[in-house]
Formats: C-alpha cells, sequence, structure tokens
C-alpha cells in the first residue's frame, strides 16, 4: 500500500498543470525530420540504460528502452477498502478511456515522468484513443497530430500545450498511441510544474525509436 501511495503522489507532481475543456483540432501532419516546435525532431535520443516493458518492475505489451538515469515503477491498483487512495487513484491514474500501468522517473536527471497508459476498450483505434487522450487534459490547446512508423509499428504522435496553473503558463507536451495485438498503448512525457519540456525529449525519443511489440 505504501507503494501504490508514493506513485500516485509522484504523479500529483506531474499532473499539477491543470485542466479545462476545448476540443483539439485533428490536422494531420506527416512524420519525419521536423525542426522546432511541435515536434523537435532535432533533439537527439538519450543513452540506453535498460529495458521497460518485458517483465518486471512494469509488464506491458510493449517494450522500449530506458533512458540512463531514469527508474520504472508500475502504478499498481490502490486498495478498495482504502476510500481516499481509490478516489486519489481513480482521479490520477484513469484519463479519457485510458489507465496508466507504469511510470518512468526521470526526475533524477530531468523534470518530469514518462507514463505508459492502456485503453480501457480493447479494440479502440489508436487515433481515437490518443484524440481522447489529449482531450481530457481539458485546457490543451494547439493539439496537433502525425502518422509514423516505427520498426513494423504504426504510430500516431499528438503534441498541444498544456496550461500550468501554477505559473500561468503554456508549455508543449507529447504522446503516442500504438495498436499492438489485442491492445491500445499510449505513452506520455509529462513534465513536472517546474520544469523545462523540452529536457523529456531525450527519453522520450529513445523509448519512442525502440518501440517494439512484447513478445
Amino acid at each position: 500500500m505504501g507503494r501504490s501511495r508514493f506513485a500516485l503522489a509522484a504523479l500529483a507532481i506531474g499532473l499539477l498543470a491543470g485542466c479545462g475543456g476545448e476540443q483539439p483540432d485533428t490536422g494531420e501532419q506527416p512524420g519525419g525530420g521536423a525542426t522546432g516546435a511541435p515536434w523537435h525532431d532535432e533533439v537527439t535520443s538519450a543513452t540506453a540504460n535498460g529495458t521497460v516493458g518485458a517483465g518486471a518492475p512494469c509488464p506491458l505489451p510493449v517494450t522500449f528502452e530506458l533512458a540512463d538515469g531514469w527508474r520504472a515503477e508500475e502504478i499498481k491498483t490502490a486498495d478498495p477498502d482504502d476510500e481516499v487512495a481509490a478516489a486519489v487513484a481513480e482521479a490520477l491514474t484513469r484519463r479519457g478511456g485510458t489507465t496508466a500501468r507504469c511510470e518512468v522517473d526521470g526526475r533524477a536527471v530531468a523534470s518530469g515522468f514518462l507514463r505508459v497508459w492502456t485503453a480501457d476498450d480493447a479494440d479502440a483505434p489508436a487515433r481515437q484513443t490518443l484524440e481522447a487522450f489529449v482531450a481530457a487534459e481539458g485546457k490543451a490547446t494547439d493539439p496537433q497530430y502525425r502518422q509514423t512508423r516505427v520498426g513494423d509499428l504504426d504510430v500516431v504522435e499528438a503534441s498541444w500545450l498544456s496550461h500550468r496553473e501554477l505559473l500561468d503558463e503554456d508549455i508543449r507536451e507529447w504522446a503516442l498511441a500504438v495498436r499492438v495485438g489485442e491492445a491500445t498503448v499510449l505513452l506520455e512525457a509529462s513534465s513536472t510544474s517546474f520544469g523545462d519540456p523540452l529536457d523529456l525529449l531525450p527519453a522520450y525519443r529513445l523509448a519512442r525509436g525502440t518501440l517494439t511489440a512484447t513478445p
């Protein structure tokens, strides 16, 4: 139970950016070397030091390489007998028809997290799932999408502006969605309330570039 509370507390730090209610523009952009906002493809991948997804600590439908200095931890279900923990878990680990499964904490070397979510509807298309995830952000603005290819996987990426209530500013965030077997998986890059979101991109680029279906 203590580990569950710790994971939920870490989630809360990253989710302080705020929420609201605009629907995203679903204009599509092709994948490829896009310099600058919103994709920043000029940012290179981090150095790998491990793998996430194939077994402990986070068994997932996908596998990707873990950046040096980042630590993965499974997001476990809260004790249903603890009403407070269950309510916090519902608020922090459910979003737009998805459930958080794994958190990769980069705060030792960067300013945020990577989180892996799976769609509650096993048949949900990747694009539809990603659009619902972005819309659930609330105050998300300037959403942009593109289709990319990673190995033998078709990947849909999104980038949008998220409003930080504490600093009253908009910051750029990124996520991707992919269909793997009978599951739809999302990978999100989320900065802390005072961090620079660009600090997360090397780890996100590494994860995206090494994304494969778990055997």
